[in-house]
């Protein structure tokens, strides 16, 4: 299965089911945070608790965190452009 990928600037739904998540890139920001969840909304079960970044270089996670419901992310701060590689 090929890794997909989503850019986001605001917080939203990334997947509908079961997949891993496969990294995060954090392209920019002002100031940013970024939370994952394994649902389709900001509720439920927390794969990754809040993540604060600390500077506007680019950052990149690489990790294989599963979710079963689905991928949702919640995104604060300001002027962020993040990229979410899943399958």
């Amino acid at each position: 299965m090929f890794n997909k990928y989503k850019n986001l600037s605001a917080s939203a739904s990334i997947k509908a089911g079961a997949g891993y998540v496969s990294g995060i890139i954090v392209n920019s920001h002002t100031t940013g945070t970024l939370k994952l969840w394994d649902s389709l909304s900001a509720t439920g079960t927390i794969i990754c608790n809040t993540i604060t970044f600390n500077n506007t270089d680019r950052t990149i996670f690489l990790l294989e965190l599963a979710f079963t419901t689905g991928l949702f992310a919640t995104i604060g701060g300001t002027a962020a452009d993040i990229t979410v590689v899943y399958k």
